[in-house]
Order: structure tokens, then C-alpha cells, then sequence
């Protein structure tokens, strides 16, 4: 008699035992499963942070030109979808950690339907640059967890990350429009570059590019990603279901490219964001009763 070999990844089940199926779902169809949506009929929308840094201590040189067109679209955006929109700028490190703790432990967020922060700056890997210092996504996104936030556990948190040029990466383009040398006909190559994840349910992170890849931010119009989300925001924020409306801002951002440029090696190059979503349930900001 031949000799048969046991299957390592093999689990023998007991008669007994029950499958999904068994039970009357079906695991690979799920018919008997609807995905339920997040409960958004709270007293408040909740609380959107955004953090702009439009200058820095290292850098006395350097503005973020078109900063503050991104930092005012997405106030009135979030403030059309009943957000209690707050702007901060230029915070120091110590600053923006305090103002975040501050949120985590806020009981306003008892009646809030979720959370949303923003922050528009440069990046370095998985840290994002404050006026003075660099903070760590991780330290961000942990304030925001259950065993810290006990008001937002089964909420949406929503973090969105416009991240812009790192030091090794700086050179300007010439605009789509024209070929002028004026900064306002300017493209600017950021450099996106986070990575980074938080553990827990209930969290979405928005990238406005993959790792390791260019970002562009025009210093009038502002930045590519920021201006394609607000602008899908403003058509259908409060009837699309969020990730859906994120596919929608990839799909609008692939379909454009540095026409015209100094460095020739940028011509044509092309951006696309990234989101990486631990919801649950599916999200809309349909409008409030």
C-alpha cells in the first residue's frame, strides 16, 4: 500500500463542525450579507482639522506657493458637507500634537458622526514637516485609536496627506499654459513618499500619490491632488460613497501630465494617489435633516 503524505496546510474538520455556508451565507457570494453603513445622524458631522504649512524655520526661502488655495478649497468643501471646520497654520511640532490631543480627548466627538485631518506640507518618508519639526504619521494616527479615543471607536477617522517636494527633490516646471517664467506659470515637483500605516478598524488614509513617486502642486491653482478632490467634493461629496469618490479623484488624476517642462526628463510624467481604507462599513456625507 502506497504511504499518503499528509497536507501541512491541511486542517481536518470534524462531522460536526459548521461552515459559513452551513449556516446559510455564502462565503464566496455573501447573500446572505449586506454591508451595513456608518450610523451618520449624530447632532454634529465632526470635527476637520487641517494643518497648513506654508513656510518653515529650515527653509526661510522656500514658501509652499498655492498652499493657501489648497488650505481654502478644502475648508469650504468640508464646511458644504457640515463639517466644524478648523484651520490652523504654520504650527510648531508641539502645537499640532497638543491641538490633535486635544480633538482625541474632546467630548464633542460623542455626538460627532466622525473626524477628519489634513495635513498640506512636505513629507519625508513616514513623517510629515511641521514649521519646526518633523511628526511622525504613527504618532498622529495612534492618538486616534480606541484605547485612546473612546468617543470615535467605531467611527470613521480620515486622515489626508498632501505631501510635498523632500530636500532632494526641487526642480520647477514650466506651466501646462504657457511657456512663462513667472511663478505662477510654475509646476513644482513634490516628492510623496509616505508609507505608513495605523493599526485599528475605522481609519482611511488618503495619499496624493504612491511611494517613492512625484507629486505636482501649481503655486496659484495649488496642488494637483487637492484640487481634483475638492472638486469631485463639491459634485457629489454628499451622494457618493467615500472610497468610490476616491477612485473617482484617481481616475480624474490619471488622466493628467506635465505637458510642458524645463527638465525634459519630467515631460509627460504622470501622478496617481493612493488610499488605503480599514473601514467597515461604507461611508456617505449625505446632507443633514
Amino acid at each position: 500500500m502506497s504511504k499518503v503524505e499528509k497536507d501541512p496546510c491541511r486542517a481536518d474538520v470534524g462531522s460536526e463542525s459548521k461552515t459559513a455556508t452551513d449556516h446559510g451565507v455564502d462565503a464566496l457570494t455573501g447573500s446572505d450579507f449586506t454591508l451595513e453603513e456608518y450610523k451618520m445622524n449624530y447632532n454634529s458631522r465632526g470635527m476637520a482639522l487641517i494643518f497648513n504649512q506654508e513656510t518653515f524655520l529650515d527653509r526661510p526661502n522656500k514658501t509652499r506657493s498655492g498652499t493657501n488655495f489648497d488650505r481654502d478649497n478644502l475648508e469650504k468643501r468640508f464646511k458644504e458637507l457640515n463639517f466644524d471646520v478648523t484651520v490652523h497654520q504654520d504650527l510648531k511640532r508641539v502645537d499640532i500634537l497638543a491641538k490633535l490631543k486635544e480633538a482625541a480627548l474632546d467630548d464633542h466627538n460623542v455626538n460627532a458622526d466622525c473626524f477628519v485631518c489634513v495635513f498640506l506640507s512636505h513629507g519625508e518618508k513616514d513623517k510629515v514637516c511641521a514649521h519646526d519639526e518633523d511628526i511622525s504619521i504613527d504618532e498622529v494616527t495612534a492618538l486616534f485609536k480606541g484605547d485612546k479615543c473612546r468617543n470615535l471607536v467605531g467611527k470613521p477617522k480620515i486622515f489626508i496627506l498632501q505631501a510635498c517636494r523632500g530636500r532632494e527633490y526641487d526642480p520647477p516646471v514650466t506651466g501646462m499654459a504657457g511657456d512663462s517664467d513667472e511663478e505662477e506659470d510654475q509646476v513644482v515637483a513634490d516628492a510623496g513618499v509616505f508609507n505608513t500605516l495605523p493599526a485599528g478598524a475605522d481609519f482611511l488614509m488618503c495619499y496624493c500619490v504612491a511611494k517613492g513617486y512625484f507629486s505636482f502642486r501649481d503655486p496659484f491653482y495649488g496642488s494637483w491632488y487637492i484640487q481634483d478632490l475638492c472638486e469631485t467634493l463639491k459634485w457629489c461629496g454628499d451622494s457618493l460613497e467615500f472610497t468610490e469618490l476616491l477612485t473617482l479623484v484617481n481616475s480624474k488624476m490619471a488622466k493628467r501630465s506635465v505637458e510642458k517642462c524645463r527638465d525634459k526628463e519630467l515631460k509627460g510624467k504622470k501622478q496617481i494617489p493612493c488610499f488605503a481604507s480599514m473601514l467597515t462599513k461604507k461611508l456617505y456625507f449625505r446632507p443633514k435633516k
